[in-house]
């Protein structure tokens, strides 16, 4: 597919590359925005297409409904996506991005008997794995915010600023509500190998709770840990973009 507009797409092409052999697929975390993987294509081989995706309520998506729910948010990812995989694909998910590649590609898998090359997944705990903490999407807004705070992924301009915060509590809100009310469902492992990167100061996803994604495939499976919090993958971009190109490179498909 050659994309002539990225006008109301859930799929973005930041830098369009119709000669690369492999698209990834990029899902950003609780409250982001394909924004976060806009420069990605200049550290990575350039035999890829990085696309970043685009979930409703935000960017070229801002007037479509945010989804609460797991389940038809990955039904209609199928649907938006299946014509962007018309060539090899891996997938990028980071923290909520993780969870919802993860179930697309078991979903993609079922109903169209194809997944990706490679499924890379970063600061999330293994979906079998249940929640240690409580809901926080049902919180008021006071409460709400002071726990985005804590998180440490929103800047402190942002958090003091009450219009874009009108803006963006809804988002994450819903991101929460997508994220906490997840039931993880028993399936036979993805036959896609899979690589999870994890911040050594994570409070959200530990080398334990990540190490368990090996249960996810049937194929080779790696683990690899940099420095920073749950957002190192801002903090500590280079070493994962050099990890990840690296990764790529040697992928066989």
């Amino acid at each position: 597919m050659t994309p002539t507009s990225t006008f109301n797409s859930w799929v973005t092409y930041p830098k369009p590359n119709p000669d690369a052999n492999l698209r990834l697929l990029c899902f950003p975390y609780a409250g982001g925005s394909s924004l976060i993987f806009r420069k990605w294509s200049d550290s990575l081989p350039s035999t890829v297409e990085v696309c970043p995706v685009e979930l409703p309520g935000r960017g070229s998506q801002i007037k479509l409904p945010l989804f609460t729910r797991l389940v038809p948010l990955v039904e209609a990812l199928a649907q938006a996506l299946k014509p962007h995989l018309d060539k090899p694909f891996a997938f990028f998910g980071h923290s909520m991005g993780a969870l919802v590649s993860f179930e697309l590609a078991r979903l993609l898998r079922k109903e169209y008997g194809f997944e990706p090359v490679h499924l890379f997944v970063s600061g999330r705990r293994a979906p079998q794995l249940s929640d240690p903490k409580p809901p926080i999407h049902t919180l008021g807004d006071s409460e709400f915010k002071e726990e985005l705070r804590q998180l440490n992924g929103t800047p402190k301009a942002v958090l003091e600023n009450a219009e874009l915060m009108e803006i963006l509590v809804p988002i994450v809100r819903a991101d929460f509500a997508t994220l906490e009310t997840y039931v993880y469902t028993q399936e036979p492992p993805l036959d896609s190998p899979i690589a999870v990167f994890g911040g050594l100061e994570d409070l959200e996803a530990n080398y334990e709770e990540l190490e368990a994604w090996r249960e996810q495939t049937s194929s080779s499976f790696s683990l690899q840990m940099f420095p920073g919090d749950h957002f190192f993958i801002n903090s500590a971009q280079s070493l994962l973009l050099d990890s990840l190109a690296k990764r790529i490179l040697n992928l066989k498909f």
